[in-house]
């Protein structure tokens, strides 16, 4: 065993295989890729890296696998299960790009997907393989992707995601705020082994006096989106470097392969040369001014989702916008963070009667009731935003028509060349 110091578990301690995968070149990668992407434009702590969030989660991993042990909920499990877990931790993000998730939102695979050749190909695989056999890489990528039949599934990909609680309190701790408290302690402790209501398949659920606890895994993530993930600034600088990889991929500067291949550097460095005003400006923490923004509850449910949705239209409308007022393409951007599911669950819990009922977003009666309150807070930690290169008196009233409009108006708009501000 090899003890890593940590600023947030203190001593996260590595077996003989977890060495052997830190230092393959896909783990080794990210240590050059930052955890929250742009963040640290704002919150200057915020340089960690992926890296370090990985060992956090594999710690996590292991130490909920020993808590399970010694209470007897692993006797009908097979070892290897438990190893295989932990390693699915360790490289649950090895498909990552640069800065974070802001490319998933331009169209590129998700970063699960991206995982796949990394895992089953190359010292990854050959690691897995002389570990456990042929079929690990293909267990680890369905370990990540929630398509396994371990009953360890749920600690990688459900609703009990041990990733979570690491990036969370990590991330909090990072940027010197205090929003991502979990009780950590409580809800490890309440983890176990039961079988699913529905189809009596064993799998790890919650006991029910850890249900306040998973409560502030839920509060946690509502704050850190919120205050951190979907502030203004770092929203303005993600719209940027959107943006900025948008252009280059079009303009062939870029290529859709391989850009999991890159670190954050490495990639700005490889645009370095053309100076892209974008790039220029994010170096310089010149940050794109709000033009106007609005909340998801006052928008509705459906109105703006285009510009999360459809990116070619959104950079149609960006730089027809620019035109109309008087600046150059690229100089005005869109940003509507894609949807994400504020206080999503779907897991079994153990009542204190003995009985097992599976709780979900709508909540289970007399314990845990989300819906309402989970709708309530996704609407006011998601705004639609409009973001310029510098600041400009514009009709507020026309931007609302605007970004309220369909899409297929939009489009017919742009086709008869009509102007999107009236």
């Amino acid at each position: 065993m090899k003890v890593i110091r940590d600023p947030l578990w203190n001593n996260i301690r590595l077996d003989p295989l977890a060495l052997t995968l830190v230092d393959t070149p896909a783990m080794q990668r990210l240590r050059y890729v930052r955890q929250l992407g742009y963040a640290f434009l704002v919150y200057p702590g915020a340089t960690h890296s992926r890296f370090e969030h990985a060992l956090g989660a594999h710690h996590m991993a292991r130490r909920t696998i020993t808590l399970l042990g010694e209470r007897g909920e692993l006797a009908n499990v097979d070892p290897m299960e438990c190893d295989l877990t932990a390693a699915a931790m360790l490289l649950h993000d090895v498909g990552h790009y640069p800065f974070s998730h802001a490319l998933e939102e331009i169209g590129a695979l998700n970063h699960e997907s991206a995982a796949a050749p990394r895992i089953t190909t190359g010292a990854v695989a050959d690691a897995l393989t002389t570990a456990f056999g042929p079929g690990a890489p293909a267990r680890v990528l369905a370990l990540m992707h929630g398509t396994d039949t371990s009953p360890l599934q749920g600690p990688v990909s459900g609703s009990i995601d041990l990733d979570k609680i690491d990036y969370l309190k990590r991330d909090a701790m990072m940027c010197g705020v205090p929003y991502g408290e979990i009780d950590v302690d409580r809800l490890l402790d309440s983890v176990v082994i039961v079988p699913d209501p529905a189809t009596a398949r064993p799998g790890v659920g919650i006991m029910e006096k850890g249900l306040s606890a998973l409560e502030s895994l839920l509060f946690a993530k509502y704050q850190m989106y919120r205050n951190i993930y979907w502030h203004h600034a770092v929203r303005s600088a993600t719209a940027m470097y959107k943006r900025l990889v948008d252009d280059a991929l079009q303009s062939g500067a870029l290529s859709q392969d391989g850009l999991a291949d890159w670190t954050d550097e490495g990639l700005l460095h490889t645009l370095l040369p053309a100076s892209p005003p974008l790039l220029m400006a994010l170096r310089e923490r010149r940050l794109y001014k709000r033009l106007a923004q609005w909340s998801a509850a006052e928008l509705g449910d459906e109105a703006g989702e285009w510009i999360a949705s459809d990116r070619a239209l959104a950079i149609a409308v960006e730089d027809r916008l620019a035109l109309e007022l008087g600046l150059a393409p690229g100089e005005v951007l869109l940003d509507y963070p894609v949807k994400t599911q504020m206080l999503g669950v779907d897991l079994p819990v153990l009542r204190r009667n003995g009985d097992v009922e599976h709780l979900t977003s709508s909540g289970l009666v007399g314990a845990l009731n989300l819906p309402a309150l989970s709708e309530q807070l996704y609407h006011s930690a998601r705004w639609l935003r409009v973001f310029a290169a510098r600041r400009l008196p514009v009709d507020v009233s026309s931007l609302w028509s605007l970004v309220t409009a369909d899409a297929t108006t939009l489009r017919t708009a742009l086709a008869d060349g009509r102007p999107l501000l009236s």
